[in-house]
């Protein structure tokens, strides 16, 4: 253990830390601040003072961040542009025995952030890997957002392009877990228009921005009114944006019941294909899945 390592550890509230063993020849992927300093893991600090290098997004971004804990460690590239040549230099150097940690300029490496190519690669080059948790800018929305659900269905960005956006979009119809977004500051008011236009006005929407930070704010209402509430002040375009929809309404069971009374009726008199197409078109309901219904019934 360094010097540096040391001192840290003589602080009262990292003696548990440094007591725990921390493995030669591992990756350590280390979940970072999405915005307040202060979010950071004890075990976070302790293994960045351990490593013999740091693998960063953005070596500017994390000399900051070492730097407000007083620590200075070897920063090594490793963002979208060169993960396979990154993660060739540190397989290397783990097989030299060196404790590298890996982070992004926010949060959890390799979650909608540059990482998993190089966790992959490392894995596969039979090293081990170690995860730290910490900060999830997705998490901390839900947590937040009283949106009761017991799944999520993590999206991240959308495409750009408005075409692909909607694509996208209508894919996720369906889906009845409550979904995450993220969006940057100058795309959120086509996102919502774009989320608008896809699901039931409904539905609510929650939009996180700032989490952390000193302007933090989190808002919910329903989708007809997201873009009003985004227009209302220019103030809520800014930050980075997590954005939840509330997943798609369930069927109740009477409803599947009704389907189910009226799929019985037509199959007496039609056959399977039209029964369910007919089915369908009165009651809403997936002609996929009432065509399956009706061969099951049929068979």
């Amino acid at each position: 253990m360094t010097d540096q390592a040391t001192s840290i550890a003589t602080l009262p509230v990292l003696g548990e830390a440094a007591n725990q063993t921390y493995p030669i020849a591992t990756l350590y992927v280390v979940a970072t601040p999405i915005g307040n300093v202060a979010d950071i893991s004890v075990r976070a600090l302790h293994v960045l003072s351990l490593v013999n290098a740091v693998a960063c997004e953005d070596t500017r971004n994390t000399a900051q961040l070492l730097t407000r804990f007083g620590l200075n460690k070897p920063l090594i590239a490793a963002h979208q542009h060169n993960e396979r040549e990154a993660a060739e230099s540190l397989i290397a150097r783990l097989q030299a025995g060196e404790r590298i940690a890996l982070v992004s300029d926010a949060g959890t490496p390799a979650v909608s952030d540059p990482g998993a190519r190089i966790v992959d690669a490392v894995r596969a080059a039979g090293l081990r890997v170690m995860p730290l948790p910490g900060a999830s800018a997705a998490v901390t929305a839900l947590s937040a957002s009283g949106l009761v659900n017991d799944q999520f269905h993590f999206v991240g960005f959308l495409p750009s392009k408005a075409k692909q956006r909607e694509t996208t979009l209508q894919q996720l119809r369906t889906v009845a877990a409550t979904m995450v977004f993220y969006e940057a500051p100058h795309r959120i008011v086509e996102c919502a228009e774009a989320l608008a236009a896809a699901f039931e006005p409904t539905r609510q929407v929650v939009f996180a921005r700032e989490l952390t930070k000193l302007f933090e704010e989190i808002h919910r209402c329903p989708l007809s009114e997201a873009a009003q509430w985004l227009a209302a002040d220019a103030h809520r375009q800014k930050g980075e944006f997590v954005v939840l929809v509330e997943g798609a309404p369930q069927a109740s069971d009477a409803e599947d019941a009704e389907a189910e009374r009226i799929l019985n009726i037509l199959l007496a008199e039609l056959p399977v294909k039209q029964a369910a197409a007919l089915t369908a078109q009165i009651t809403g309901k997936k002609k996929n899945a009432l065509y399956d219904r009706a061969l099951q019934i049929k068979g």
